[in-house]
Formats: C-alpha cells, structure tokens, sequence
C-alpha cells in the first residue's frame, strides 16, 4: 500500500509540473501576441492621423493631397506628434515621407525578449497595411 501511494504522489508532483509549464508558455505567448497587436494599433492610430493630414487643405494646416505638404509655402509635411512618438513598449515611432505615402517603423529593444523586432506601418492615402517584423 505504501509504494502505490508514493507512485500517485509522483505521478501527481509529475502532472502538476507539466500544468505549470504548459501555463508559462501560454503566458508568455499570449503576451508576446499581444505586444504584437499593441505596436499594430499604435501604428494604425498614427497611420489615421497621417490620413488625415494628406486630406486636409494646405489653409487649414494639412497636407492639401501629398503628405509632404509639398504645394504649401512653407512645405507642410506630416510628423508624428511628440506624444505618440513613443511606443508603450519602450520604443519609438519613425517616419518616412513621401508625396503619396509615408512609411512608419518602429523598431522595439531586443532586451525585451520578443521573437519579433517591430513593426512597419504603410500609409497610402486610400490605404493603411501593417506588417509586423520578424
């Protein structure tokens, strides 16, 4: 009687510990996709407002149909605003622009521990496509 109970106890520490391990990988997974998103809606809310400044008129501060702003004197060109520039990952928002598109990267720390290394958000003035960086 005393060794099957001591096989249960050891088969059950056994079970427990596979549990615990299976629930750290999810965890983790789980907060490594949700980083990803994170980055996805940053990018989408700052894609929005370049947007925006491409369909607003040169008068009004925008853009006046070029993210550039090229048509204004002084150019306009969009720029991602001090308050966003920065990820809540601890990263920052890049722009690249263009006349008919701007190029948003953000490249996040490797100390974080993600398998992936940022996202890069591409704004067109019909379009918004968000890849993220492996």
């Amino acid at each position: 009687m005393g060794q099957q109970q001591l096989l249960l106890i050891v088969l059950g520490v056994i079970i427990v510990g596979i549990a615990i391990v299976v629930g750290i990988n999810l965890f983790n997974a789980n907060a490594e996709e949700s980083a990803k998103d994170t980055l996805v809606s940053e990018g989408t809310n700052l894609a929005a407002l370049a947007q925006q400044h491409y369909k607003k008129p040169i008068a009004l501060g925008g853009g006046g149909n070029t993210f550039t702003g090229a048509t204004a004197t002084p150019a306009q060109p969009f720029s991602i605003p001090s308050t966003l520039a920065l990820s809540s990952l601890g990263s920052t928002w890049g722009a690249t622009v263009e006349a008919q598109s701007v190029t948003l990267t953000n490249v996040i720390p490797t100390t974080l521990g993600y398998s992936f290394t940022g996202a890069t958000i591409t704004v067109t003035p019909t379009g918004i496509t968000s890849r993220i960086n492996q």
